[in-house]
């Protein structure tokens, strides 16, 4: 098990846009702009959601985790799976998980929580993600 700690949570925000969408205040193509980066990313990182698009309905959303943090030098800004972001919670000592929500039919994206995995001890000897 995982141990998440400084979970922010970003639900009221996406219920905002969702309503301003809705509304008519923002349009569909503004709230669809997931970047050809981020759709790749789910394409082949990402984990099936259990909900469908919230914008199309055409699909079930995809859930791709990406990773930041000093420590992690080159392999920060990337999409890791669930095994992966286990693994480095036990290599590194601190580092930031962004869960974003993706669309791969009408490219609706949204960050849904971020949250800090690590072992939370001080950096010891240089590590890289790839050992």
């Amino acid at each position: 098990m995982i141990n998440q700690r400084q979970v922010v949570d970003y639900a009221l925000q996406r219920r905002a846009l969702l309503a301003e969408v809705r509304s008519g205040r923002v349009g569909g193509y503004e709230a669809c702009d997931a970047s050809p980066y981020l759709l790749r990313a789910a394409k082949f990182h990402g984990r099936a959601g259990d909900l469908p698009c919230p914008i199309c309905r055409q699909e079930p959303l995809t859930l791709v985790s990406w990773v930041y943090g000093d420590e992690l030098k080159h392999v920060a800004g990337s999409a890791r799976s669930p095994e992966e972001l286990a693994r480095m919670a036990g290599l590194f000592a601190e580092f930031t998980v962004y869960d974003v929500e993706v669309c791969r039919a009408c490219h609706w994206n949204h960050l849904v929580r971020s949250y800090v995995l690590g072992t939370g001890e001080p950096a010891g000897p240089r590590r890289t993600a790839g050992r």
